[in-house]
């Protein structure tokens, strides 16, 4: 498996990119939820506001449609929901300080640990740095031997005959290597594009000039594959959240031979689309009711 993109070489006429975490994977409810969640709370010490920090947490990154965004946007947006709660300002929780890392995420041409390790100076860049490392330690040594979703290794064994695979992902390269290696599934696949090859819109347009664009594809399952796809001009096939195994099941029996015959754009994944966008909700429960 080809980790530097630059080197990337294409063997076949199709491209399929495939998200890794939530997608090929059931990873993201334990990453989150026994990794990230208890490194955010204990590490911007959020301790007296734990209960509304997790909601805040899982919200933003499992169950609305900022799923899928990189953990740099997702500490940001957790804490600016967890300041305006009604019941962490009933407590006169002190937030942490977050806004020179709230401009560097909006400035900064890339996002990941290498970036970030060179702004410790900025006491607030520090402790964003040792989050993300505190937070990859314990994916380390929490998540191993779950395997992908039913029909993932199916679909990949079709689609290695005829299409290029790229993983596309937000996720640090080692935790990449380390998964689809552990289940084999590493064999199948031409490239992988990690955070430190940038965002998911970058590393599909490092690639996506070898193709034409009816025969490229994202698979994600969240809002920000899919406009990553869309601002690359490829289609987008979506794994939707909760109905993972349904969703590979038809792409394995239907959406592969319709994407070879090139006629899956169009209605098709309209329809498909319109199913995805319904599935997550844009306002916090503790909002909408």
């Amino acid at each position: 498996m080809n980790t530097a993109i630059e080197n990337f070489t294409p063997r076949h006429e199709f491209l399929v990119c495939i998200d890794s975490d939530g997608c090929a994977f059931d990873t993201m409810e334990i990453k989150h939820k026994e990794c990230f969640c208890p490194a955010t709370i204990e590490d911007w010490e959020l301790q007296p506001v734990s209960k509304y920090a997790r909601e805040a947490w899982e919200y933003v990154n499992l169950y609305s449609k900022t799923r899928g965004c990189s953990r740099f946007h997702a500490i940001i947006y957790m804490l600016d929901l967890l300041a305006e709660r009604k019941e962490v300002k009933a407590r006169n929780f002190r937030m942490p300080e977050y806004e020179s890392l709230r401009h560097w995420v909006k400035t900064a041409p890339v996002l990941n640990n290498d970036a970030l390790g060179k702004l410790t100076d900025d006491p607030v860049m520090e402790r964003t740095f040792q989050w993300s490392l505190d937070v990859n330690r314990r994916i380390a040594k929490m998540v191993h031997g779950v395997p992908p979703f039913p029909y993932v290794r199916e679909s990949l064994e079709r689609l290695s005959e005829f299409a290029d695979i790229v993983i596309v992902s937000a996720t640090p390269r080692e935790a990449l290597l380390k998964e689809w290696h552990e289940h084999g599934l590493d064999r199948y696949i031409a490239l992988l594009g990690a955070q430190e090859d940038g965002s998911k819109k970058e590393i599909i347009s490092k690639v996506k000039g070898f193709y034409e664009s009816e025969k490229s594809i994202m698979l994600g399952d969240a809002p920000g594959d899919y406009n990553a796809a869309s601002a690359n001009g490829i289609l987008f096939y979506p794994i939707i959240p909760n109905d993972e195994e349904n969703s590979w099941k038809e792409f394995h029996d239907r959406i592969i031979d319709l994407f070879k015959r090139g006629i899956y754009g169009g209605e098709e994944m309209k329809k498909q689309i319109e199913r995805f966008d319904k599935a997550l909700p844009d306002t916090p429960p503790w909002i909408s009711g």
